[in-house]
């Protein structure tokens, strides 16, 4: 018995000093005078007690610094600068772009929770509040999606003319150059708001409010430069745009081969010095419009005219459109979404050199200053317009799913339709609160580029989820393009999100965890300019004292991440209490283990980490999802803890937390060094996987919260546009959802009635007739309940059209080939169907018609479009 106590304090007492973090000198008394208590009266054999004492005095000896240093640090540091990557100019400008925020906790392997519960709770001033409820409710009301993308593939006049008398391009300028000055918050809500009705105004808008010549020039821009630009943007006078990518240069920015070369020449009568330019873009938002074109392209100067170098790098200028050389016009058709975007082209256009953005002075500076702010405006625009999209896609489908009926059920109440609603919900939550709070963090000056790729990222990839989701759902109906579809736009659209500003798949797997492990870890970054530091002397002291901190640090983060699995986390201190409490539990847990991976992935593969792609975007997943679920506990501490949301709190942090236990086993499954992982999977799991995704019966009570008109439903759409007005089938189905509610009771007296046998009618309106003539239901009930059908015939009804209307060139095609006189042949079933009044409200099960296919073309006819006919 004495042996298992002196066993369990041995080996227990390091654990425990290391799970505390305490410091090194602190653990050296202790440790000390449990051996000395161990030695006087413990039992066991001099020699195991020898051994005990010799380990504890090498490790004593650590605190002995000039000792340290001379004979461990030293050494250390000469290897790690010959494993250490070298890093490019351009790197070093993506590493320090921005702050660290939360995701630097998260890093720490012990969050603390009060640096994220003390952000104030996201909230729109008054001004910003009456622009979206006035300016933004009113666009809405303005914008047809059929009629902006089918018929006129851009919006009218009149909505132009309306963005640019109401400011919204000058959302972010301040209101000393005419600008509406709004917060980051406002800007997110703004554009969601928009999203939610038309993603053309929303990309439109987002882009000058977002990287573009209005945000370089207010960070970096002269005053003279803002003086004569900014109040002309905010008028609307200029429609700005910001060319950076180029027909071989992509995701690879850095790569541009767009050129400007420092010479003299005429400008405006006189000789200047100037740069002479050439440039093909391409993929520009708002380029076929735009007066003014901000230029990312690589400046030289041979003659050195400006100074010694020859090359500066990347560089960005202010180019009026209207100068000789300058081509725009042509437009790109964005996957049927059609805002204004095209390509560019510059052949010797000159300009002086104070077009530079902040003068001369800022040559060769561009990518700093591009990167900055997207560490920033990546966490806002395409975030805000992915949210938008869902909530409308949830909020109308949520509706749809109850007043939609087959097999004489609301389709909502069909577990496989309930179990995507619920996954559409949970997903629009996450989105919510990491765009809610994330630009509460923002709005209070914080810049996190780790934490906008993860919003940019996971945003658009739920929202993707959500508009797939919604598309099986509502199916057939969301399928139908007209004016009546109010979903197959947006699920078009997803693409676009997910492919600018850092398309995804490179977002995943190179930027999250390749920045975040350099910007966030606590000492990596440090350490690598300790051994970058010229004075050696001073590089080692640091390095040393930074090294056995991160020796410490994981050591910590093993300890921990052991303890909390053994217990399931259930003893680890977390600031709340009730329902949400574990969750704060287990994400300290996953940072410890995450924290822990992390480090021994850089340890063990150092620069080769960055080829193992895979590697990293675990990695990176890990750190999303522990972040999006800290956003999740935060913004619902914002909304006041409201417990019938608390279902929807549930989804998301469970399946946040599952994934985050899935994505470590896949990391330890694949993880070169085997021997490592067998030890990491014992410090992360050494019960196992535990932890669950959300049961089957908590996605039912989330589908009852959607198909419901529910408090939880109102708050989770807050913010998209649900106006009930005659143009807004999102607004319509609510109107339906709550009038369902109303006609409940008086469905269900038809339906027992026809249950007993005392109706024999079939269809839904001849039941309602037999049943107001037998006097089942008052003829007040029976209007109520007709007029119930009539609308959700209505909402749940498609479009068509004459042949002639789908095609740009009618006389070409299968159409051309059919005159007045021989009108195409509907199949029998639809034409019957199309004059029949089948209820989805009520009393009968109809499926629908499915007309039989066409017999096909003959094969000589197959193809024979003409080259001319093609082209529209």
């Amino acid at each position: 018995m004495d042996t298992l106590f002196w066993l369990i304090l041995l080996l227990g007492l390091p654990i425990a000093l290391a799970y505390r973090r305490s410091s090194l000198k602190t653990a050296t008394l202790v440790l000390g005078a449990a051996l000395l208590v161990y030695t006087l009266v413990g039992d066991g054999g001099g020699v195991f007690k020898t051994l005990l004492w010799v380990a504890f005095a090498a490790f004593a000896a650590l605190n002995l610094e000039s000792l340290r240093r001379r004979y461990v640090s030293r050494r250390l540091l000469d290897a790690y600068r010959r494993m250490l990557p070298s890093m490019s100019k351009t790197e070093q400008d993506a590493l320090e772009a921005g702050n660290v925020w939360w995701e630097g906790e998260l890093f720490s392997g012990a969050p603390d929770w009060r640096k994220l519960r003390s952000l104030p709770r996201p909230k729109l001033t008054a001004e910003e509040q009456a622009f979206l409820d006035g300016p933004v409710e009113e666009l809405c009301r303005m914008l047809d999606d059929w009629q902006i993308t089918h018929e006129l593939s851009d919006m009218p006049a009149e909505v132009w003319d309306f963005l640019k008398r109401e400011r919204f391009f000058a959302m972010i300028i301040p209101k000393e150059y005419g600008g509406l000055g709004f917060s980051p918050l406002a800007n997110s809500m703004v554009l969601t708001k928009i999203s939610s009705r038309n993603s053309t105004a929303a990309s439109t808008i987002g882009v000058p409010n977002s990287l573009g010549p209005s945000e370089l020039l207010l960070h970096y821009g002269t005053e003279e430069q803002k003086q004569r630009w900014l109040p002309a943007l905010a008028r609307g006078d200029e429609i700005p745009c910001f060319a950076l990518t180029s027909p071989r240069a992509g995701s690879d920015a850095t790569a541009i081969v767009d050129t400007g070369v420092v010479c003299r020449g005429t400008f405006e009568g006189r000789e200047v010095v100037g740069i002479r330019l050439n440039w093909d873009k391409r993929y520009i938002t708002l380029a076929p419009i735009a007066t003014v074109l901000g230029l990312a392209f690589k400046l030289y100067d041979p003659d050195h005219l400006i100074g010694d170098e020859d090359a500066y790098g990347i560089t960005a200028a202010l180019i009026p459109t209207h100068l000789p050389g300058v081509e725009i016009g042509r437009r790109h058709f964005p996957i049927n979404i059609p805002f204004q975007n095209g390509p560019t082209r510059g052949k010797d256009v000159f300009v002086p050199l104070d077009y530079i953005i902040g003068g001369e002075k800022m040559a060769g500076q561009g990518w700093r200053m591009l990167v900055q702010l997207l560490a920033v405006g990546r966490g806002i625009t395409l975030p805000s317009n992915a949210l938008g999209g869902a909530l409308a896609s949830v909020y109308a489908s949520g509706a749809y799913a109850r007043v939609r009926r087959q097999f004489n059920l609301p389709i909502g109440k069909f577990h496989g339709v309930g179990e995507a609603l619920a996954r559409m919900a949970g997903n629009t939550y996450i989105m919510t609160a990491a765009s809610r709070v994330t630009c509460a963090a923002l709005n209070a000056g914080e810049r996190p580029s780790v934490a906008s790729a993860i919003l940019k990222y996971h945003n658009t990839e739920l929202g993707r989820q959500v508009a797939n989701d919604a598309m099986d759902v509502q199916g057939g109906k969301a399928i139908m393009l007209g004016p009546k579809n109010y979903l197959a736009r947006n699920y078009e659209s997803v693409p676009i999100s997910i492919t600018v500003e850092g398309a995804n798949i490179l977002t995943r797997n190179l930027i999250i965890f390749g920045q975040g492990a350099i910007r966030c870890h606590p000492y990596v970054r440090a350490e690598m300019d300790a051994a970058r530091d010229e004075d050696t002397e001073r590089g080692l002291e640091n390095f040393d004292r930074l090294l056995f901190g991160h020796i410490g640090y994981a050591l910590s983060n093993a300890a921990r991440s052991f303890v909390m699995a053994l217990t399931l986390s259930r003893f680890t201190q977390v600031p709340a209490a009730g329902a949400t409490r574990r969750y704060y539990q287990h994400i300290n847990r996953y940072s410890a283990s995450f924290a822990l991976a992390a480090d021994a992935a850089m340890l063990t593969l150092g620069g080769e980490l960055k080829r193992k792609e895979l590697l990293s975007a675990r990695l990176g997943d890990l750190l999303s999802y522990q972040y999006l679920a800290s956003m999740v506990l935060k913004h619902y501490e914002d909304q006041g803890e409201p417990a019938a949301d608390l279902p929807l709190v549930e989804w998301a942090c469970r399946t946040l937390l599952y994934r985050t236990q899935e994505q470590l086993h896949g990391l330890l499954r694949n993880f070169p060094n085997r021997w490592v992982a067998a030890l990491l999977r014992i410090a992360v799991f050494p019960r196992g996987r535990t932890y669950t995704s959300p049961s089957d019966g908590l996605g039912q009570q989330i589908a009852e919260l959607l198909i419901n008109p529910t408090e939880t439903r109102e708050r989770l759409a807050d913010c998209a546009y649900v106006t009930p007005e005659p143009t807004n089938p999102v607004g319509l189905l609510q109107e339906a959802l709550v009038m369902a509610e109303a006609v409940k009771p008086a469905e269900r007296k038809v339906f027992d009635a026809r249950r007993a046998g005392q109706i024999d009618a079939e269809d839904t309106l001849g039941q309602i007739d037999e049943a107001e003539r037998k006097g089942i239901i008052s003829p007040d009930e029976a209007e109520q309940i007709r007029e119930f059908d009539r609308r959700v015939m209505d909402l749940t009804g498609v479009d068509d059209f004459d042949p002639a209307e789908l095609s740009r060139n009618p006389a070409g095609g299968f159409a051309g080939r059919h005159t007045a006189a021989e009108p195409l042949e509907a199949a029998p079933d639809v034409a019957a169907g199309a004059t029949a009044s089948s209820s989805d409200a009520a009393f009968t099960s109809q499926d629908d018609a499915a007309a039989p296919p066409a017999d096909p073309a003959p094969a000589s006819d197959v193809g024979t479009v003409t080259s001319d006919e093609s082209r529209g």
